[in-house]
């Protein structure tokens, strides 16, 4: 994905470990190898034999141009971008079944910061329980509003069906996975 700076092959392979780390530790913040996080996560996710919705013109002309885009509307992709979280109505987007719950989508936010020692001016702080979480973990968020969380939660709801959801700052990438609980503290 020489188009979005990165390496095809090293980058590519460090935001999967990244994802990796991110998806079986829930809460925590590891590290994307390239700025924006966004651009390397869908990078990293977005195959032609998944189907994507993207409203960044820069993401979807890149992954047309390496034939990886099977593009389609938010309702009905596979990985869906929201580089605005307020404008991405997770409640449409989704949920798998119960006999295919990996069919639910994974939708990719773009926040201003995550922290996971929330500080009393730190945004929204989401708690999460559940697999992979020691008892409970705190994350805080700039940019993703209570509302925007509780809708989240509310897709989620319904385990082993919802949404995975992936966290982005510029250089940070923080995991909300279907399997967990999600509050709102």
């Amino acid at each position: 994905m020489r188009a979005l700076d990165m390496d095809p092959v090293h980058d590519t392979r460090a935001c999967f470990r990244a994802l990796v780390d991110a998806m079986s530790r829930p809460g925590t913040v590891a590290t994307a190898p390239t700025e924006p996080a966004d651009h390397a996560v869908l990078s990293t996710l977005v195959d032609h034999e998944v189907t994507c919705f993207t409203p960044d013109e820069t993401i979807r002309t890149a992954l047309e141009n390496e034939g990886r885009l099977t593009a389609t509307e938010a309702e009905q992709a596979s990985i869906v971008h929201a580089p605005t979280p307020g404008e991405c109505p997770v409640s449409d987007l989704t949920r798998g079944s119960l006999k295919e719950p990996s069919d639910g989508a994974t939708v990719v936010y773009c926040v201003d910061r995550l922290e996971t020692s929330p500080t009393e001016n730190a945004g929204t702080t989401l708690v999460v329980s559940g697999p992979g979480v020691p008892g409970r973990r705190r994350l805080a968020v700039d940019g993703f509003s209570a509302n925007d969380a509780r809708e989240l939660a509310d897709v989620q709801s319904t385990y082993p069906r919802g949404v995975d959801a992936v966290l982005t700052t510029e250089r940070s990438i923080a995991a909300i996975p279907r399997s967990v609980a999600l509050e709102v503290a």
